[in-house]
């Protein structure tokens, strides 16, 4: 039998649009250091070790896709340099971020465990997240999921 979804194109899909923003490893790391506070340019590299290059085509990108803004400093005696601050788009990412963590500490954390904790500030307690529905149901595993054709879907002509 031949599956619904092979009826719809997936030309618009939301998830394909969001790795085409963050698919790529550098995009993610960027991502990851503005989150925890590196925020300056030679801080990100150092950090990363991420080419100078590949550095500033992934902050010029994610600047253009509005997820980060330069903001601009000048240390004394030296030239104009930015940093760069998360815009409200980019706080939206969070979950994600949070859900990669997650992910990787389940399944490539050795036995000493992770080296990043997400905690809440306000009692330090772990954070993590939740799926649930419009009416409130908390959703505990995937298959209580189904992805259906929504109003900007696009049906394919029978061949």
């Amino acid at each position: 039998m031949r599956p619904e979804a092979l009826n719809w194109s997936v030309e618009n899909c939301p998830i394909d649009g969001t790795m085409a923003v963050l698919g790529e490893k550098w995009a993610v790391a960027v991502m990851r250091e503005v989150f925890s506070g590196v925020r300056r340019f030679e801080d990100m590299r150092e950090r990363t070790g991420v080419p100078r290059q590949v550095l500033t085509n992934r902050l010029a990108m994610l600047v253009e896709q509005g997820l980060l803004r330069r903001e601009p400093y000048q240390e004394p005696g030296s030239r104009r340099r930015y940093e760069y601050r998360l815009t409200p788009k980019g706080f939206d990412l969070y979950p994600i971020l949070i859900a990669l963590r997650a992910w990787g500490e389940r399944y490539l954390t050795g036995p000493e465990g992770p080296s990043v904790r997400a905690i809440h500030r306000g009692c330090d307690a772990d954070v993590h997240l939740t799926v649930h529905c419009a009416d409130g149901h908390e959703l505990t595993d995937p298959r209580e999921v189904a992805l259906t054709p929504g109003p900007g879907a696009i049906r394919l002509d029978p061949a």
